[in-house]
């Protein structure tokens, strides 16, 4: 079955150049295009594609928002999302909205293929350029033995949370019921000293726990 791709972007270069590099690729379809965050929300909900590339900066509603609206109505859905901002503010906003991956614009013809793939499975995707900011977004790198205050199943957990999985599938690849996938992420958050999904990827990526390629 092939991968349906819904591209928002304002810019018709960028959004056209992308989904006519993803037709060139037989397992990816594309389903509709927007120019703007309200429109792509709206059509998103009619058409339910399996990925959904987003712009960050778009007219109506910017890709941030899009985001959040999308991923409440269509938590299945997978968000990619594309932007010419590297900063980490951007990177943490998206992930929080609930994007699954997030990609630049300057490498997004060399990437793009990729990215579906990996965020349409399911896994986290970040750029290398992307990673690299996330991992050095801490000011004062963890120290080793905060690692190794970690037991086997939360390091298990902590790679496949931070990976994109949600607490359902982490459950049944773990044999745990999500409740208790849960506390598992809060005690990890507690132990790390971190309170949200963005300090997980951070720390994990600090500490080689998963290099979200």
């Amino acid at each position: 079955m092939s991968i349906s791709v819904f591209v928002a972007d304002d810019h018709a270069i960028v959004r056209d150049g992308l989904a006519a590099l993803l037709r060139t690729h037989a397992d990816i379809e594309i389903v509709g295009m927007a120019a703007s965050g309200s429109e792509a929300v709206e059509q998103v909900r009619q058409l339910r594609p399996r990925v959904v590339i987003l712009d960050i900066s778009m007219p109506n509603l910017d890709g941030i928002e899009a985001a959040r609206q999308i991923h409440l109505a269509l938590p299945d859905t997978a968000i990619l999302m594309l932007s010419m901002h590297a900063g980490m503010p951007y990177v943490v906003q998206a992930l929080e909205a609930g994007a699954r991956g997030y990609m630049l614009k300057e490498s997004a013809s060399e990437e793009v293929i990729d990215a579906v793939r990996t965020v349409n499975g399911g896994q986290r995707y970040l750029s290398r350029k992307v990673a690299e900011i996330v991992a050095q977004g801490i000011s004062e790198p963890k120290a080793v033995s905060a690692l190794d205050s970690l037991g086997r199943r939360e390091r298990e957990v902590l790679r496949l949370v931070v990976d994109g999985y949600p607490s359902v599938r982490i459950g049944e690849l773990l044999h745990l019921s999500p409740k208790t996938v849960d506390s598992y992420r809060s005690r990890l958050m507690q132990k790390l000293g971190v309170g949200q999904l963005a300090g997980l990827i951070k720390f994990a990526i600090q500490h080689g726990v998963t290099t979200l390629e």
